[in-house]
């Protein structure tokens, strides 16, 4: 399978285990290439927000103490910023706080933006990856650059019995290629 097949296989496989709730910005309403990942899920699953990333990603925390296992969708790593202090100072530190009493394991999906076939903008192809592994203890950053990756990455962040959460990166620039 090319990228965006291997992308939609692992939402759809999500999507079928009982406790996956998709919560971000273009899950229900196209506007970004990973909405056409999601399109076939059921809207059950699925909840649109507006463009308020802090909040998403609290509320994201929020809905995995309750025993959802949240897929936090922001569309690039440049709208993810926003939500940095979600990200850094709770999601990131609750395991620490709590001394691994509270561990919300939440899988964030985001994205380098696509370069190709038009240039979006320099707020929309960032990649900070490397920045956010040296602010971050306990989530993991995984970048997927190989279509091999994708399904066995989401399953482990799926499937961790460690309470850690992970962050997905994908790359735009791979979702049109055959």
């Amino acid at each position: 399978m090319n990228y965006f097949e291997e992308l939609k296989n692992s939402m759809e496989w999500l999507a079928l285990k009982e406790d996956t709730y998709f919560i971000g910005q273009a899950v229900e309403v196209p506007g970004t290439a990973m909405f056409n990942t999601l399109k076939d899920i059921d809207k059950k699953k699925r909840l649109e927000v507006p463009v308020f990333e802090d909040t998403q990603l609290g509320m994201s925390i929020g809905l995995s103490l309750t025993g959802k296992r949240v897929i936090s969708i922001f569309p690039r790593w440049n709208f993810l910023i926003c939500a940095t202090n979600q990200l850094v100072s709770h999601l990131d530190k609750f395991p620490l706080i709590t001394e691994g009493q509270i561990t919300p394991s939440i899988i964030i999906r985001t994205s380098v933006g696509s370069e190709r076939p038009l240039f979006p903008g320099y707020q929309h192809i960032g990649n900070m990856s490397k920045a956010y592994r040296n602010m971050l203890t306990t989530v993991e950053i995984i970048e997927l650059k190989e279509s091999d990756q994708i399904f066995k990455a989401y399953q482990k962040a799926y499937e961790r019995k460690d309470g850690r959460s992970t962050i997905l990166v994908e790359f735009g620039d791979f979702y049109n290629e055959k």
